[in-house]
């Protein structure tokens, strides 16, 4: 049996190699570029911080790390399509010559639906979820938050949601590879939505507004995934034979009937 995995493992460790290989050769490039990339990710935090507030760093080593930590986020971003280019490379030898040809559609929109999950929580997620934080104690409180803490919380969130919109791609897969139905996804629709939730519940801070801002567009991306499945694996229409064979029925019986009479 391990002998039957060597070449696929051989095959993992060679595309994971390409992967790493990429995302550490542009975090060297993003690196150079960290305090223009740190000054995007604050922004939506600099927005919602009441006067007389400000971001600091409590620890020495604090601004290398927030520093190493954006170059790495920024990189894997930059490196996605290339990850998803080996990812197929990966999956590819399981599916058929046409199944294979579907490279670049999949590392379009793999790469597209991550970045728009990433952009959503930015533009939309974030700001109402500090604004809602932040001012929550604002009266009682001066909010000094550590850079290092804020960086860490930024990229788990956008990475969440970038994943999250990954939904529909990976329903377009399986649903091509016949291994889920439209049928599949609405029978589990309700354990769907507390996935879904619970999900929401882990990556997005304590408040209910920021979760729902996060598990309503998986909720509507669900329903795109069903609208994905039924386009692949439509319900097929009966067999003709079976068709003729019922009106061939219907025509003994009427003569039966009438010979009866």
């Amino acid at each position: 049996m391990f002998e039957e995995l060597k070449p696929h493992i051989a095959e993992l460790r060679k595309r994971l190699g390409i992967s790493v290989a990429t995302v550490i050769v542009m975090f060297f490039v993003c690196f150079n570029y960290w305090e223009p990339l740190l000054g995007w990710m604050i922004a939506p935090l600099k927005a919602t911080l009441p006067s007389g507030s400000d971001i600091i760093f409590t620890k020495v080593q604090e601004p290398l790390f927030t520093a190493l930590k954006v170059s790495f986020f920024a990189s894997f971003i930059v490196s996605l399509p290339v990850i998803f280019w080996q990812l197929w490379l990966f999956i590819s030898p399981g599916l058929y010559e046409n199944e294979k040809k579907m490279i670049l559609p999949f590392v379009f929109f793999a790469t597209i639906m991550f970045l728009m999950g990433t952009a959503f929580c930015y533009y939309v997620t974030i700001p109402f979820g500090f604004a809602f934080l932040i001012n929550f104690g604002g009266k009682l409180f001066t909010a000094l938050p550590s850079i290092g803490e804020y960086v860490g919380f930024f990229t788990k969130l956008l990475m969440g949601f970038g994943i999250a919109f990954e939904l529909p791609v990976v329903t377009f897969f399986l649903a091509k590879l016949g291994l889920i139905t439209d049928e599949t996804l609405k029978g589990y629709f309700r354990y769907a939505i507390i996935i879904i939730f619970a999900i929401s519940a882990l990556l997005t801070p304590p408040d209910v507004l920021t979760q729902f801002l996060m598990a309503g567009p998986l909720i509507l991306l669900y329903g795109v995934s069903i609208l994905v499945a039924k386009s692949i694996n439509p319900i097929q229409p009966e067999d003709d034979s079976e068709g003729d064979e019922n009106e061939d029925k219907k025509e003994d019986e009427n003569e039966e009937n009438q010979a009866a009479k």
